[in-house]
């Protein structure tokens, strides 16, 4: 399968088969709407990923520009007209068809290249269900935040986690 993957931009009509994805990857209460999901399509410095085989996605990065330590409310319906201080990486899974091809790896990176020609130097994101370690092994880490942005973690589940990452370096590749 690694031979004929694509990486190219999400795009609506991926979102019956994104949404299917999401489903199975994440618990009911992280499993976002249609509106709430497409509209991270909307947002204008958005770098939203799809990495598809033979037609089938086979899993998807949701990450665009936001405001630094600012996540979005789960479900939430995101403005088109956000500022974009940081790269915000909403959400990222994998199906069964993608699993041990390191495509998150590989969504995310081609996400920082993105987003450091818009000028975007860091990483923000909360781990969900376990998946800090995951993260640190693409160097992320985790960062002491202010009262008020544990608060808007912790309904992200009991596990979530607040995590960053600097990335300018790889604007030069």
């Amino acid at each position: 399968m690694a031979e004929d993957l694509i990486v190219r931009p999400l795009e609506k009509r991926d979102l019956p088969a994104a949404l299917a994805i999401q489903s199975a990857a994440y618990p009911s209460f992280l499993v976002e709407s249609a509106d709430a999901f497409a509209s991270r399509l909307d947002v204008p410095a958005q770098f939203c990923l799809a990495a598809v085989s033979n037609g089938e996605l086979v899993a998807y990065l949701l990450a665009h520009g936001w405001l630094r330590q600012s996540p979005p409310p789960i479900g939430a319906i995101l403005s088109p007209a956000a500022s974009s201080e940081v790269l915000f990486i909403h959400d990222l899974a994998v199906g069964l068809n993608g699993r041990g091809l390191a495509l998150g790896r590989r969504l995310v990176n081609r996400a920082f290249e993105l987003a450091a020609k818009q000028k975007l130097a860091r990483a923000e994101l909360i781990a969900v269900e376990g998946a800090a370690a995951y993260w640190r092994s693409l160097g992320f880490a985790e960062v002491d935040v202010a009262a008020e942005l544990k608060a808007k973690v912790a309904v992200y589940g009991q596990n979530a986690r607040w995590m960053t990452r600097e990335f300018a370096a790889l604007s030069s590749s």
